[in-house]
């Protein structure tokens, strides 16, 4: 599906993706015509999906993060839809992730501190439905993220 002229492309906007679209083009070696193309073919085609800006949640005041592993009550059939609704209210959930096996959902939540997450985690995540079990991991270190794609 991708030749080489669309891998050099995305290569360049994963390395840099605030690039003008002449500077993209001169990068990947091709005419600003031809990238400005291929662009709208990897749009439409769902691989590229958007640009986004990734903005430093620490920087704004945020320094605990926990990943909340819960396992629901699965003999409620609405359990994962009314969870997943009342979780996604919690603005301070930046992730909801699913899965097959023993944990049902993981939470990636962050909190200004050891006070907030504690309010937060009493008043919204306690109150959140069809929760069986709960464990919660604090966060100590990053140690890789890298939302590069290997091309």
């Amino acid at each position: 599906m991708l030749d080489d002229i669309d891998r050099r492309i995305l290569r360049q906007m994963q390395a840099e993706p605030d690039l003008s679209g002449a500077e993209l083009a001169e990068r990947a070696g091709v005419t600003s015509a031809t990238c400005w193309r291929r662009l709208e073919k990897l749009r439409e085609a769902g691989v590229l999906r958007g640009i986004r800006a990734v903005i430093d949640w620490r920087a704004l005041g945020y320094a605990v993060e926990v990943s909340l592993r819960i396992t629901l009550d699965k003999t409620e059939p609405r359990a994962f839809d009314d969870f997943i609704a009342a979780a996604r209210e919690i603005p301070e959930v930046l992730e909801i992730q699913t899965f097959l096996g023993q944990v049902d959902v993981r939470l990636l939540l962050i909190a200004r501190d050891l006070a907030h997450y504690q309010e937060l985690y009493r008043e919204r995540i306690l109150t959140l439905p069809h929760i069986a079990d709960l464990e919660a991991l604090m966060h100590v270190a990053r140690i890789k993220t890298d939302g590069t794609v290997p091309l």
